[in-house]
């Protein structure tokens, strides 16, 4: 099916040793290189086996099959969105400024707040998920989203701006099981300029 898109693995922002010492080379390149691609390279299958049955005319099974492509495409989503909302600790700072700040204090009272509810939701989510900051489309305001898996409790009207991966690939070679002290050195590398401007562009709209 030459004239349908398909999904592509995006390139890292930064080299794969940018982050260390909060995110290693080995771990980056692996979550990056293996489980990422995986998840595009699902998603492909997927896209490309319903292509085929409607091309001849066959079925599928519609249930099972939409639920893993919402998997898998949510995994690709979430991981694209990630990996742009880090960079080096060196280009970041310690808390966002300009709309994003505002709306975070308006939101949660200051951003110490905010930083210990979304924490809470990154530590405490069940199982592989992810803890996510949403714009809410209906009230502009920013929500904290407790995501299980890649598309389980997502709200269907909020637009990310940031996402913590808190699923074991992405931290077990550096901190084996203790998911808090991941949490804790994400926070040396969030890029607020990109959570702001994401920010920034939904507002426009």
């Amino acid at each position: 099916m030459a004239d349908k898109k398909f999904y592509s693995l995006p390139d890292l922002p930064y080299a794969y040793n940018a982050l260390e010492p909060y995110i290693s080379e080995t771990q980056l390149k692996i979550h990056h290189d293996k489980h990422h691609a995986a998840y595009v390279n699902g998603a492909n299958a997927i896209l490309e086996r319903l292509d085929k049955a409607r091309q001849a005319g066959t079925d599928v099974d519609i249930k099972a099959t939409l639920k893993e492509l919402s998997f898998q495409v949510g995994g690709h989503t979430l991981h694209s969105l990630f990996w742009k909302n880090m960079a080096p600790a060196a280009k970041t700072t310690k808390e966002p400024a300009g709309t994003l700040a505002d709306a975070l204090k308006n939101e949660f009272g200051s951003f110490e707040r905010f930083k210990k509810e979304f924490t809470t939701a990154a530590v405490s989510t069940e199982g592989s998920g992810w803890a996510a900051l949403g714009l809410c489309g209906q009230t502009l305001r920013p929500l904290i989203m407790q995501i299980e898996k890649h598309n389980v409790n997502v709200a269907p009207s909020e637009k990310i701006l940031m996402v913590l991966d808190v699923w074991e690939h992405a931290y077990y070679l550096d901190y084996k099981n203790e998911r808090a002290k991941f949490v804790e050195a994400f926070w040396n590398i969030v890029n607020w300029d990109e959570v702001n401007r994401r920010l920034e562009a939904l507002l426009k709209k």
